[in-house]
């Protein structure tokens, strides 16, 4: 089976671990992954996480933590616009933002594309292809709400960072792993990250 392609981007919102947790299962199923990180993503990675990527050498850092050093996994920069990823004609299969910011949201929602990342989800919509958006904010405003529905109805699939608490979890990590098991759901990827209700 040949591997899918998948955008996965990191923004500034607060959240930064679970587009580590998702990144790295999609590597684990075999799966492509073209990385972005914001620059405020770069410095939430920091703040949250202990990780100072910001800079040269952002691939090798990368493939440290990951533990992966095949050729599945690039990063590609923020005001890389030459990117194929940028194009249609070499789109990935699917692409998701997380954590998504509300700026970034807020942009894609207008088709304001001023960086790559805005742009490669403004692909997604114009060829159809799975985009999902993973909010981290609370509450919502109503501007964020207008723009959430707004995408939903365009075919996004919004994931809100909201764990649940069925599965009894014990430690930090089983409410990170719910919600990137949730995300995987949400493109197809199989993974035994939660206990699903019922099993």
């Amino acid at each position: 089976m040949t591997a899918r392609h998948f955008a996965l981007a990191i923004t500034g919102a607060s959240g930064s671990i679970y587009g580590l947790r998702v990144a790295g299962e999609l590597l684990r199923a075999g799966e492509r992954v073209s990385m972005l990180i914001t620059g405020a993503g770069f410095a939430v990675l920091k703040e949250e996480c202990g990780l100072d990527w910001a800079g040269a050498g952002v691939v090798d850092e990368l493939r440290a933590y990951f533990q992966y050093q095949g050729e599945r996994l690039s990063f590609h920069a923020e005001d890389d616009l030459l990117s194929p990823i940028a194009s249609g004609s070499s789109a990935p299969d699917a692409m998701i933002v997380v954590p998504c910011s509300m700026g970034t949201l807020s942009r894609i929602s207008c088709g304001n594309s001023g960086n790559l990342l805005e742009r490669a989800a403004d692909v997604m919509l114009k060829e159809g292809r799975p985009l999902v958006l993973v909010p981290r904010e609370t509450p919502f405003n109503a501007i964020h709400l207008e723009h959430m529905l707004k995408l939903a109805r365009l075919g996004v699939r919004i994931v809100p960072a909201m764990p649940a608490f069925y599965q009894h979890p014990e430690t930090l990590d089983d409410l990170v792993d719910f919600v990137a098991g949730k995300v995987l759901d949400s493109v197809g990827v199989e993974h035994t990250l939660f206990r699903r209700w019922g099993s």
